[in-house]
């Protein structure tokens, strides 16, 4: 969803070291940077002595399976509020037309968007491993808020039947190529779905109705934090999230979409809030938005609730090299995660 935190990803740097002339150094060629690819794979590596659980472990070597993509070109308005696929371009008068801005996306933006590696999924698959969510093949589930595609055809390669919902309108243009969506066929054989879908859930009745019920897992990374929905001080609306029902009505729509034994996680990371006399930061309030007095009231067993987990978090992070490059993150003190996990009982 718009306006989640945007975590550093790897980059590589070069250096002039002592000794050698600047004048030859200028000469040459800029150091290659690996593909958006070779650096998923590169971190997969490193998080796997993170993890034990074997379906996780299989989530991050599926990324050897993960297609290249050519660049894709959308258009959006002025105010970039709604955007079109080429096709639908290729509808449009040709007033309409003029007054559309191209751009063009290449491979690492179809992973990464505007929300960082897919990988960072594998930090709340461990914990809702550990806690008895021990295969994901033959599973349905759901992912409110999912931000970029990665992460959902890696669940798919392992035979997950995973659905997306995004409000976010450059991702419905984005991952309109059919390919994008349906079987996902995994390294050992194993056939799983992805689908994506745009709108609100589960305030408008069609896209309810289009994520229909039946789920073994529903999901949400970094989309529902307490500042988001319920922010401490007055913020601009375009940085919150806009459910368009009340906390009860959402987790009541989450009882009803999931199957008995079926678990539900919030997951969020989160920077340090502002020193008093700054702007106030609504992402970096990741407590859970709804009550725990909510879940249990709605019939949901309540396993953890703002369970801290920064450490755990902060290991994953340096893994994946948010602690380094440009744009290094001081991770012992502006990286926090939490999580909430409850289940619908049998």
């Amino acid at each position: 969803m718009s306006g989640r935190v945007l975590l550093a990803s790897t980059l590589l740097v070069t250096v002039v070291v002592g000794g050698v002339d600047p004048a030859a150094a200028s000469d040459r060629p800029p150091a290659a940077r690996d593909s958006v690819l070779e650096q998923i794979q590169k971190d997969a590596t490193a998080l796997l002595p993170q993890v034990k659980a074997a379906w996780v472990r299989r989530f991050l070597l599926a990324t050897s399976t993960l297609p290249s993509i050519e660049p894709r070109t959308v258009y959006h308005d002025s105010a970039r509020t709604r955007y079109w696929t080429v096709a639908e371009v290729a509808a449009l008068s040709d007033s309409d037309r003029s007054k559309l801005v191209e751009r063009r996306l290449d491979e690492e933006f179809y992973y990464t968007t505007r929300y960082g590696s897919p990988l960072a999924y594998s930090r709340p698959f461990l914990i809702l491993a550990e806690a008895g969510f021990t295969e994901v093949g033959g599973k349905k589930i759901v992912d409110f808020g999912y931000g970029t595609i990665g992460h959902l055809r890696l669940l798919a390669s392992l035979g997950a039947d995973v659905t997306g919902i995004e409000v976010d309108p450059l991702l419905r243009a984005l991952y309109s190529d059919p390919k994008d969506q349906g079987a996902i066929r995994g390294p050992h054989g194993r056939e799983g779905r992805v689908r994506v879908l745009d709108g609100h859930f589960p305030a408008e009745a069609e896209i309810t109705a289009a994520v229909g019920e039946g789920y073994d897992l529903f999901i949400s990374k970094n989309t529902l934090k307490n500042g988001y929905l319920h922010p401490a001080q007055p913020v601009d609306p375009r940085r919150l999230v806009h459910l368009g029902v009340g906390d009860t009505a959402f987790v009541r729509a989450i009882y009803r979409i999931l199957k008995p034994g079926g678990r539900a996680m919030i997951y969020n990371l989160c920077p340090a809030p502002s020193p008093p006399g700054k702007p106030y930061i609504p992402w970096a309030d990741g407590r859970c938005p709804f009550p725990d007095a909510l879940w249990r009231s709605e019939g949901f067993r309540v396993i953890a609730y703002d369970r801290d987990d920064s450490r755990a978090a902060r290991a994953m992070g340096h893994a994946l090299g948010w602690d380094r490059g440009e744009s290094p993150m001081d991770l012992e003190h502006d990286l926090f995660g939490s999580y909430t996990l409850v289940e619908k009982p049998e």
